[in-house]
């Protein structure tokens, strides 16, 4: 599945031009590289997405095509959720 997708279905990012502008500016790694909106992901994959005040570290434990709000979550593992104080 395409990134940008996953990223829209696992609710880590709400909207799939956000997710695929998050990708564009460079915001997003798999794997510690820079992934682009159309990288593949696979199960087991470590995505990093960078925001403006925190960043969000996360294990892919399932790839699914349509899942509900509750189950979105089962997706992922989170590894780390970091917020920066200002």
């Amino acid at each position: 599945m395409r990134l940008d997708k996953y990223l829209k279905i696992s609710r880590m990012i709400k909207r799939r031009t956000i997710a695929k502008e998050a990708c564009i500016s460079g915001r997003v790694l798999i794997n510690g590289k820079i992934a682009k909106a159309s990288t593949e992901v696979k199960e087991n994959d470590i995505i990093e997405i960078s925001f403006a005040k925190s960043s969000l570290k996360a294990k892919v434990l399932n790839i699914a095509t349509h899942v509900s709000k509750e189950d979105a979550r089962n997706l992922y593992e989170i590894i780390l959720d970091s917020e920066e104080n200002i």
